[in-house]
This record gives structure tokens, C-alpha cells and sequence, in this order.
């Protein structure tokens, strides 16, 4: 693999004050050598004339969160990253990589998750280049190689992981965010390394059940949630149907019999677990006529 080897080039504004001193001593030397009609002086100055017009070739610009790969006929001799007016071999090929951070927001995927329900699942990427090297010579588009990867990754995370958990402690995509970020995030980075990308931040940014079986599921959570419901009900208020017997004895009140005591216990359930308001019945004769 080739890494990134950071190198400082000259200062753009020094060259900018030589090569134009040096130009104009040229001129002077050629207008002394065609006044003396030599030859070989005048040969030399225009040689020398064409090289100071050459190095004007070796000027270019970095700008701030920016690397310039620069290559020489195909070979790799370094990057700049000082800001600011750099001057190299003006046979050097210079190559602009972004080193700013960047998002990449993936269109909603439909795939399948861990118990084979189907989904629809998308993520936000934030990244930016580390290496300029790699991203420039290990792939050929990086910007597109990271949209395919988080893709392919954010597949593997769907189907790795079931959309609602079934069991206690068992990790899914609705309930354990953090946790899926973290493994989304882990994933994506495994698969960028090599084009020299440094991922900041992964997250779900959509999920949902996919339409042909959303109306079913919702159906199935709302089943589930009345289900919860009913149970933290009757939790209740079996607990205050023992308070109010245990109060009952404690303080001597009135004693009751077993058949009394389910009778009460049974009046005090329907009124504490109705949906409606209960509707008082007076009853005029006793338990037992």
C-alpha cells in the first residue's frame, strides 16, 4: 500500500520575487549578448529564458483542510500540506485531495433483517480523508468507493440484527441505537481503510418496516403495547385489592369468610381493571339470597 509521505515544498512567494529577478537579469544578459553579436551567448540566454519560463509552471495553491499529491511521470514523491503559495518541480503532477469532513446521507436500502422481515433501513456517514495517498492511488473514485462501502455495510448491519428485540439482553436495530451506531460505525471503517478514510460518526438515520407488512406490524405493536398495558393493570390492582383486605383485617373492620373475600376481591378487580366507570349496584338482600 502506498502511504502518504508529507513533505514541505518552497515558499511560493519567494520563488515569485527570484524568478522574476532572474528573468530580467536574463534580459539584460541577452541585450548585452546582441549588442556584441556572441552567439553563444545569446544561445545560452534563451536556453536560460526557456527554463525561468518553465519553472513559472511550478506554482500552485494550498488551501486550508487540503493535501496536493504530487507525482512525477507516474511516480509518487510526496504531499504538501502547508498552506498557502507553494513552488515545486514544475514536472511534478499536482493532485488537489480534500482533507474536509464531508457527510454522506444513504438513500433508504430494502433489505431483509435477522428473522427475514422486510425493512427499510438508511444511514448518515460523516468521514473525511486521512490519507492523501491512499485515497488518491489505493482506489479509483474514493468519494464513490465510500458510497458503495457504507451501503454494503449498512446491509450486513440490517441482516446481522433482528428489527425489534424478541428476548431479554438481545440487541436490535429500534431499540439499541447506540449500540448499532457503534457496530455501523466499526463496519464501515473495517471497509474504508484502505483508501486512507477516517470515519467520525455513523448513525440509522431511517428505519421502518417496509410497506407490504407495516399495516400487519403495526397491528402486532399495538397488540403488544395494549398487552403491556393490561398487565401493569392488573399488577396494580391486584396490589390494591390485598392492601385493602390486609387494611380491612388489621384494623377490625369486619371479618369475612372466604366466600365474602371472593366476592369482594372479584367486585374490586372488575371496577379497578374496567375500561368504563363502573356503575354501583345496591344490594338489598345478603350474599347468599
Amino acid at each position: 500500500m502506498i502511504k502518504e509521505i508529507r513533505k514541505t515544498y518552497a515558499s511560493g512567494y519567494l520563488a515569485l520575487i527570484v524568478l522574476p529577478i532572474l528573468f530580467v537579469a536574463n534580459g539584460y544578459m541577452f541585450v548585452r549578448a546582441l549588442q556584441s553579436m556572441a552567439i553563444s551567448l545569446l544561445l545560452v540566454s534563451v536556453l536560460i529564458a526557456i527554463v525561468l519560463l518553465v519553472c513559472f509552471a511550478g506554482f500552485f495553491m494550498v488551501h486550508p483542510n487540503q493535501a496536493r499529491v504530487l507525482t512525477l511521470f507516474g511516480t509518487y514523491v510526496g504531499s504538501a500540506r502547508d498552506t498557502g503559495l507553494r513552488w515545486a518541480n514544475p514536472f511534478y503532477a499536482k493532485k488537489a485531495v480534500s482533507l474536509r469532513v464531508r457527510n454522506f446521507d444513504c438513500d433508504p436500502l430494502k433489505v431483509n433483517d435477522s428473522s427475514g422481515n422486510p425493512i427499510e433501513i438508511a444511514a448518515v456517514v460523516v468521514w473525511k480523508v486521512v490519507d492523501s495517498a491512499e485515497a488518491s492511488f489505493e482506489v479509483d473514485d474514493y468519494i464513490s468507493f465510500v458510497e458503495i462501502q457504507t451501503e454494503a455495510a449498512l446491509r450486513n448491519l440490517a441482516t446481522s440484527y433482528p428489527y425489534e428485540s424478541h428476548s431479554e439482553g438481545q440487541i436490535a436495530l429500534r431499540s439499541d441505537p447506540q449500540a448499532v451506531a457503534e457496530q455501523l460505525k466499526m463496519e464501515v471503517q473495517d471497509r474504508l481503510e484502505k483508501a486512507g478514510v477516517q470515519v467520525i460518526e455513523a448513525r440509522i438515520s431511517h428505519l421502518a418496516y417496509a410497506q407490504e407488512i407495516a399495516s400487519a406490524m403495526l397491528k402486532r405493536q399495538q397488540a403488544q403495547a395494549i398487552v403491556a398495558a393490561r398487565r401493569t393493570i392488573v399488577d396494580g390492582a391486584v396490589g390494591m385489592v390485598k392492601m385493602a383486605l390486609d387494611e380491612l383485617r388489621d384494623q377490625d373492620v369486619i371479618e369475612l369468610d372466604d366466600e365474602r373475600k371472593t366476592a369482594m376481591v372479584s367486585n374490586l378487580l372488575v371496577v379497578l381493571c374496567a375500561q368504563e366507570n363502573a356503575q354501583p349496584v345496591l344490594n338489598t338482600g345478603s350474599l347468599y339470597n
